[in-house]
């Protein structure tokens, strides 16, 4: 029976990916606990640390010849870059919904157009656009006014998502340069790791028992999502992968009931939709014409 889950294909490819979801919107509702307490500098740094620590492992087994790279520039901005997007995670988890939040990190696949038109100099198809401005549409549904007021905790994940988006585009950029994946992975945690760690002792709380425990939890669940995007992509295609990404959503809204006893307002699902639809379009749109013209 555990041979099937170690087997190369689609079904398994769907199982790890799902897992991978789970295990993130597990990693939020931590995230949120932590936050209750501890400043997000210092859960960010404790994320950081432990999966800079996971990716030492395989780098020493692998030899010296990977910690080797001549585009450091490149690996510490992307560190700053994701350390500050975390950070912005961490706090937009503590202040609303955990489905809104993960809803708008779906926006990440928006700002990839024209993110890869100006800095990669891909063209823009009019499919393409329309896609994104649906997307869009829908990221101003879950910005509404309330009392009178935009929703300005809605643009601190909007923010998140565009550095992310910022930070898929470096990939793809060093990717173009031969780097190493686990190069790319180990100096990210270590440029991330130092980058929080410096602000650390100015926000430190001392951790309680309770604290330690669920710091554990964010870790652990830091390297199992690391094993499942390792085996989902061993079993399978990023194109079977990508649309299990949505699944996320459910696991959100789930834990936001079960945890913080919150229930999606009717506007959040309207927007959520857009922004779903906008975004898997938007990425479909893409793939069809890798390539083309």
């Amino acid at each position: 029976m555990l041979g099937w889950f170690l087997k190369c294909g689609t079904k398994q490819g769907i199982f790890w990916a799902t897992l991978i979801y789970l295990v993130g919107a597990l990693n939020d509702v931590v995230m949120r606990f932590l936050g209750e307490r501890l400043h997000w500098v210092e859960v960010a740094f404790f994320r950081f640390l432990f999966s800079l620590i996971v990716a030492l492992i395989p780098m020493l087994c692998a030899g010296r010849n990977l910690f080797k790279s001549n585009i450091h520039a490149q690996h510490a901005l992307r560190g700053v870059l994701g350390a500050v997007a975390l950070g912005l995670c961490c706090v937009s988890v503590s202040l609303m919904p955990l489905a809104e939040n993960t809803t708008i990190l779906f926006s990440e696949a928006l700002f990839m157009l024209p993110l890869s038109a100006i800095l990669l100099g891909e063209k823009i198809r009019p499919y393409s656009i329309a896609a994104t401005i649906i997307g869009f549409v829908g990221l101003l549904i879950m910005c509404r006014p309330r009392a009178g007021n935009i929703n300005a905790i809605a643009i601190v994940p909007i923010l998140a998502a565009l550095l992310f988006a910022i930070m898929n585009i470096m990939i793809k950029k060093m990717i173009n340069v031969k780097e190493h994946t686990l190069t790319m992975l180990f100096y990210f945690g270590l440029y991330a790791t130092i980058l929080s760690g410096i602000f650390v002792p100015f926000y430190w709380t001392a951790p309680n028992t309770r604290e330690l425990f669920l710091i554990m939890l964010l870790g652990i669940g830091a390297n199992v999502i690391q094993l499942f995007i390792f085996l989902a992509y061993r079993s399978t295609t990023t194109s079977v992968i990508s649309p299990v990404r949505y699944v996320e959503l459910p696991f959100a809204v789930l834990f936001g009931l079960l945890f913080f006893g919150q229930i999606p307002e009717t506007a959040s699902v309207i927007g959520a939709t857009l922004i779903i639809v906008g975004s898997t379009l938007a990425s479909r749109i893409a793939k069809s014409g890798a390539g083309g013209t």
